[in-house]
């Protein structure tokens, strides 16, 4: 499937914008040397470096991680032939885990949503403005209902009726639709569960959002169960997806405060506001090359 045209004009295009740029995320074992020896490749290559941010998680024998963004007259040409000599000549030396990648290519990406329409709509229009730099190649719902909202900003939607009953047939249709097509997949407040059989046949990373409850308020309602209880804060989370439901690492959060004189009406529109900033930012981090996994955490840049 074909990415909707760009309604970004050449101006204003990130992709245009970062034309030779290459970016350089890597983790591997920590041990002295690293820097150099990347430092020394990229020069040797004819590349300038532009930014650099690097992290160890112990002094002696922790983990290492670095990004680093370069310069290089005619990159993508020379990317290809680039990957294969820093693979055999820095990454097999240092045991490293890396992705070199072109910043002037934006990365293909599907949103999945349900009914709520806050975070698809804001990721839409924030993409639409060239603050968020993605093809994006598809909505995908389990419900028609946003499909005249999405309509105006050029994208497919696909509607794929999912409840417990179908769930490995409509899974099966949204894989032959996303498998091969796309970089990313955003949750978008997409309240299906996702199997893990999904999770091995999509062949890239999801990304979810959800509320900041998570454990204390569970299942339908969790606005109103939390102003019952009186709480003084209404939060995001947006995290990897994993086979554990709700449990994948952490990408971003924030809260704002609320009191006794919000009601639940007042949360929920607090909430959506934190749901779409916590979401946009976590999706342009991944965008930009920023987010390192390891284990159940991240690295953000």
């Amino acid at each position: 499937m074909t990415s909707a045209p760009s309604t970004l004009t050449a101006s204003r295009s990130p992709s245009l914008r970062n034309a030779d740029h290459g970016r350089l995320l890597l983790q591997c074992p920590d041990q002295p040397g690293i820097v150099s020896a990347i430092g020394t490749f990229l020069s040797q290559a004819g590349a300038n470096i532009i930014t650099l941010d690097q992290h160890a998680t112990a002094e002696q024998g922790g983990e290492f991680f670095q990004r680093t963004v370069f310069h290089l007259q005619g990159l993508s040409a020379a990317r290809d032939e680039l990957e294969r000599a820093f693979a055999s000549e820095v990454a097999d030396r240092f045991d490293m885990q890396f992705a070199l990648t072109e910043a002037a290519t934006p990365k293909r990406v599907a949103i999945m949503v349900s009914k709520t329409d806050h975070c698809v709509l804001d990721l839409l229009w924030r993409n639409r403005r060239g603050e968020l730099d993605m093809n994006i190649a598809m909505v995908i719902s389990n419900h028609p209902d946003l499909a005249e909202q999405v309509r105006p900003f050029g994208v497919p939607y696909v509607h794929i009726p999912a409840t417990r009953d179908n769930r490995a047939e409509a899974e099966q249709r949204q894989l032959e639709l996303l498998r091969g097509n796309v970089d990313l997949v955003v949750l978008a407040r997409y309240m299906q569960i996702i199997t893990p059989e999904f999770l091995t046949g999509v062949g890239c990373p999801l990304i979810n959002i959800h509320h900041s409850f998570l454990p204390a308020f569970i299942g339908a309602g969790p606005y109103a169960k939390a102003k019952e209880r009186g709480v003084k804060l209404v939060g995001a989370t947006a995290h990897y997806v994993t086979a554990d439901l709700d449990e994948g690492p952490i990408i971003e959060q924030d809260v704002v405060r609320v009191d006794h004189r919000h009601d639940t009406a007042d949360l929920m529109r607090l909430g959506a506001d934190v749901e779409r900033s916590v979401l946009s930012r976590a999706v342009r981090w991944h965008l930009e090359d920023r987010v390192v996994r390891h284990g159940n955490t991240t690295v953000v840049f």
